[in-house]
């Protein structure tokens, strides 16, 4: 995968807009595929079986997809407001649902964008905005005297230790963004004068 970050939302949420009567209940939910992405909406219009529009968008990893519907609302006033206030927070792995309960007022083109993207930025605020790098998981293993020079090291190069294990010598478990790697592994090196063994274990994204 070529991508080393990307935003997305960390949980699912609830925002409630209202204009002349009229009621948008945005609901924004983190997923990774079209599948949980229409799971989401059918089960969102299964919430609501009497509301008169279920306007949604999402944006995916998976295959780069993007679709929006306007649910029979006037061509480019709901779905499309809810794609672009994704886009415009570089969100993906998304999909957000804009339910419409009728007021008896017609909005009017402006009044509707308005609403639609009022209710999806108020989901996406509320589900929390975050960002996802690739950390890359390592075992360090040193000698014990040379591991009181690297601890100051590994908090300063950004190290998440999840385990120190002391035995015939120190071994910490941890990771660290892939990008900052080889400045810490050099920094160790140079500590150590090149006796600190590590091992890399693998690589995931994590906020």
């Amino acid at each position: 995968m070529n991508m080393e970050s990307y935003i997305t939302v960390k949980k699912g949420s609830h925002f409630e807009y209202e204009d002349r009567k009229s009621v948008f209940i945005g609901e924004a939910m983190p997923v990774s595929t079209e599948a949980e992405a229409i799971a989401f909406i059918e089960s969102v219009k299964k919430r609501y079986p009497d509301a008169r529009h279920h306007v949604y968008a999402y944006v995916l990893r998976e295959n780069s997809a993007m679709r929006f519907t306007d649910d029979h609302e006037p061509q480019g006033t709901a779905g499309m407001p809810v794609l672009d206030s994704i886009r415009k927070r570089g969100c993906t792995d998304v999909v957000i649902v804009v339910t419409r309960y009728f007021g008896g007022t017609l909005l009017g083109t402006g009044g509707l964008v308005r609403a639609y993207t009022a209710a999806a930025v108020g989901a996406l605020e509320t589900a929390e905005i975050i960002r996802y790098d690739i950390y890359t998981s390592i075992e360090i293993s040193v000698n014990y005297s040379d591991y009181g020079k690297i601890t100051s090291l590994l908090s300063e190069h950004g190290f998440r230790a999840e385990s120190t294990i002391y035995d015939i010598g120190v071994k910490i478990d941890g990771s660290i963004l892939k990008s900052d790697l080889e400045g810490l592994r050099l920094a160790l090196i140079e500590a150590t004068a090149g006796r600190v063994e590590i091992e890399i274990i693998g690589e995931e994204f994590s906020y």
